[in-house]
């Protein structure tokens, strides 16, 4: 026992009945922002960290699972894509694999808090490897549903990295059957939306269920599946709804060639035998998605507690 007491801990909730530590090396920045409360730290086990309203988001070490399995099984599924947006992302990684594309064009990142991307462009490096500064990237601070109603660009994939709605407010509207049907009418007609979408451990299925459920009012194609993120914890849940391609039909062989001729540099994670991993969910979850009734609207969001 005698090292824990060298340590200052984070304690983690991840459900209001459970969560994990992590020891801290240093608080490297915190401030509440207009929106949320922001820190990033450096950890023992997992190098920097950042963690908004309590929650990890990224660690340096492990966030190329997350990020790459937030973009790449959308990418693969595009047989062209130039144009992608990014609602949400503060620490610009998933901006970052969308450009490892040599088709992309263009690359829009609207995430509200100017804050949270101000530190995490100055302060984590590790993260973003200069994607803020690429020249196909336009970055916007504002909000993500009112700029989508007003625009009349079309994009070939939209990628949603926003943190879980924890209370009723304006997040929960960026989690509904109104909100994808916009997500939908803006994508090009072989367009890809991926989203990360909360836990799928045991017990603690709702969320993922209800916007999967939600999610197959509005888009012909909709496949969830998950990754184990280590800093988190838990297993992860991630969904691709698709006006073209089904990723759960591409041959193994298929996906090494498509990341082979399409992405610059090596992925540490997502190749043909994770993506037949990911997508092959546990007969649990298949169970809860086939039981799961609920559909998210603006009149009856969905909200984490």
């Amino acid at each position: 026992m005698g090292n824990l007491k060298r340590y200052t801990w984070f304690f983690e909730t991840t459900t209001p009945v459970e969560g994990h530590m992590h020891a801290v090396l240093r608080t490297i920045h915190a401030e509440e922002t207009k929106f949320q409360q922001m820190e990033i730290m450096e950890t023992a086990s997992y190098g920097k960290c950042l963690i908004l309203d309590g929650r990890i988001q990224s660690s340096e070490s492990d966030e190329f699972i997350y990020h790459e399995g937030l973009v790449h099984p959308g990418m693969l599924c595009h047989p062209k894509p130039e144009r992608a947006m990014v609602i949400g992302g503060g620490e610009g990684a998933t901006l970052r694999e969308i450009l490892r594309y040599r088709t992309v064009r263009r690359a829009l990142m609207v995430d509200i808090d100017d804050a949270v991307v101000e530190w995490c462009r100055r302060l984590l490096p590790e993260m973003h490897r200069g994607a803020f500064d690429d020249p196909r990237t336009e970055l916007r601070h504002e909000d993500a549903r009112a700029y989508l109603e007003q625009t009349d660009e079309r994009f070939d994939l939209i990628v949603i990295d926003l943190t879980e709605p924890l209370e009723e407010g304006p997040a929960c509207l960026l989690f509904t059957k109104e909100f994808y049907e916009l997500i939908r009418d803006r994508l090009t007609p072989q367009g890809v939306m991926t989203m990360q979408a909360g836990m799928t451990k045991v017990n603690e299925l709702d969320f993922f269920s209800a916007v999967n459920r939600t999610l197959t009012e509005v888009f012909p194609v909709v496949a969830p599946f998950q990754n184990f993120v280590s800093a988190f914890g838990t297993p992860w849940g991630f969904i691709l709804a698709s006006k073209g391609e089904d990723p759960r039909t591409l041959a193994p062989e298929e996906v090494d060639r498509r990341i082979r001729e399409r992405v610059t540099g090596e992925l540490l994670y997502w190749d043909s035998q994770t993506h037949r991993h990911a997508f092959s969910l546990p007969r649990f979850i298949r169970r809860a998605l086939e039981r799961q009734d609920r559909v998210i609207t603006d009149e009856h969001p969905l909200s984490i507690h």
